[in-house]
């Protein structure tokens, strides 16, 4: 019999609901307590978990025993607090939501956590684990020792958040923090290598640029170049557009090698995909041999139901399997605060970059 593995989640907005949604889906596993300060999303929350109880702060529901994990979905400048809260309470195995931190004097912190907390914590990397990255990472031994990597992902813009919080440079630590930190954990994964230079370009070129909340402009930018120097060699590319939505991929990721390439496409959430196109594209992976010439493309089908619960091509589900597995201590965390917090300073970095102009050295 499977063990029940009783979950607290800290934040239940858009991405806390997913998180909500894909528990539902795991055998043995059950949401006993919600914090969420907002009346609406605590109501949307509360019917995907109608067992569960709304506490009415992080250190009540901290204090509620029928709890065996923890989830930190809460907006991206509130993580470091609520981790140390949490390492001072009641330190419980915890899946803390990207980017770990968004101000760079947070950075000791959490080098602090790391080397005392004494139960694991998993940084949520969904990307890693959205089914065509995964095969693509598989078959990487195709093309041979990698040597350019590029990453396009090319969406729809920020959707609205409570308070509007994802709006600020200031609270999200900028779009190459908050939405790019995914993509600079994927490139340390594939290379299995430490960046050492950083150039970037970006900025606010089309959304929100008429944006004002409470008297102050959005700042939050939709576009950039990001180009990483790697200590192996490699070399990797980031090329982001978030005002493409009508794209037919959402992310297209392209590893090359002496021997080879592999590459994998990736679909936008099918929620947002026109029902007068018919079906929504699968996930592909395709792989190019030099020699002999000839690609071999791969349909990667992902489970509907699945698919259904998140917007991550349902990676959350498969992500929450593995981090559920290491609570019951069945599995190692694969996705540590070290490979957080290194995603966050690549982003950073390129955030620092594009705004001066010149090539940061990590």
């Amino acid at each position: 019999m499977t063990q029940q593995v009783r979950y607290g989640i800290i934040g239940c907005g858009m991405m806390g609901q997913e998180h909500l949604r894909n528990i539902a889906l795991l055998p043995g596993a059950s949401v006993t307590a919600i914090y969420e300060p907002d009346a609406e999303m605590a109501r949307i929350a509360l019917a995907l978990a109608p067992d569960a109880w709304l506490a009415p702060s992080i250190e009540e529901l901290l204090d509620f025993e029928p709890i065996d994990a923890l989830v930190i979905v809460s907006p991206n400048h509130c993580h470091v607090e609520q981790l140390e809260m949490i390492a001072a309470r009641r330190p419980l195995p915890i899946l803390v939501e990207k980017p770990l931190f968004t101000d760079p004097g947070d950075a000791a912190r959490l080098e602090a956590l790391e080397a005392s907390y004494p139960a694991p914590i998993w940084v949520a990397m969904e990307y890693r684990y959205m089914p065509p990255v995964t095969t693509m990472i598989e078959a990487l031994d195709s093309a041979g020792d990698i040597k350019m990597l590029t990453i396009r992902e090319h969406r729809f813009p920020f959707l609205p958040k409570v308070g509007d919080w994802n709006r600020f440079n200031a609270k999200t630590g900028g779009t190459l923090v908050e939405k790019c930190c995914h993509f600079f954990d994927l490139m340390r994964l594939i290379l299995q290598a430490e960046p050492v230079r950083i150039t970037a370009s970006g900025g606010q070129v089309v959304n929100h640029l008429d944006e004002v909340y409470d008297g102050v402009p959005s700042d939050i930018w939709d576009a950039a170049y990001v180009i990483v120097d790697f200590d192996s060699g490699a070399r990797a590319m980031l090329e982001l557009c978030m005002f493409a939505e009508g794209s037919r991929y959402q992310e297209e990721i392209s590893a090359v090698g002496p021997v080879g390439k592999v590459e994998a496409f990736v679909p936008g959430p099918g929620r947002f995909w026109p029902a007068h196109l018919g079906e929504a594209p699968v996930p592909q992976v395709v792989v190019s041999p030099r020699d002999p010439k000839g690609p071999q493309v791969l349909d990667i089908p992902v489970d509907p139901t699945i698919l259904a619960a998140g917007d991550h091509n349902g990676s959350t589900f498969y992500q929450h399997a593995k981090f559920n597995a290491v609570v019951r201590g069945e599995g190692e965390v694969e996705v540590t605060l070290r490979d957080g917090l290194r995603a966050v300073q690549m982003g950073q970095a390129a955030q620092e970059a594009a705004l001066t102009g010149t090539s940061v050295t990590l």
